[in-house]
C-alpha cells in the first residue's frame, strides 16, 4: 500500500480509528464504496476472480451480493496485488 498510495508508512487502521467517517453506519459494517465518503477505494485483484461479491449494506443485519463487474463499475475500485507487493493498475 506504501507504493500504491505513495504514503511513508502504512498501518492497518482499527475501525474505530475511521468510524466518525462513515456516521450513517454501524461499526464494523461500511460497505465498500469509500469513494461515497470521500475515499479512495482499493481492491485486492483476487477479488475479481469470482463472478459475485458480496458486503456488509452498513449494518450487520443487511447484506448486498451484486456481480463482480457491477461493483467494478460502482466502486471504481483501484485494485493490485495488495497480499504480494505487486503493482496497482487503474479499472478503466
Amino acid at each position: 500500500m506504501k507504493a500504491v498510495t505513495g504514503a511513508k508508512s502504512a498501518d492497518l487502521a482499527s475501525e474505530r480509528t475511521f468510524r466518525d467517517r462513515f456516521p450513517d453506519c454501524e461499526t464494523g459494517a461500511m460497505p465498500p464504496f469509500g469513494h461515497l465518503y470521500g475515499m479512495r477505494v482499493f481492491a485486492d485483484e483476487t477479488l475479481a476472480e469470482d463472478s459475485e461479491i458480496a458486503f456488509n449494506a452498513g449494518t450487520h443485519r443487511q447484506l448486498v451480493r451484486m456481480a463482480w463487474d457491477d461493483f467494478e463499475r460502482l466502486a471504481m475500485p483501484e485494485t493490485g496485488n495488495f497480499a504480494t507487493g505487486g503493482s496497482l493498475r487503474r479499472v478503466a
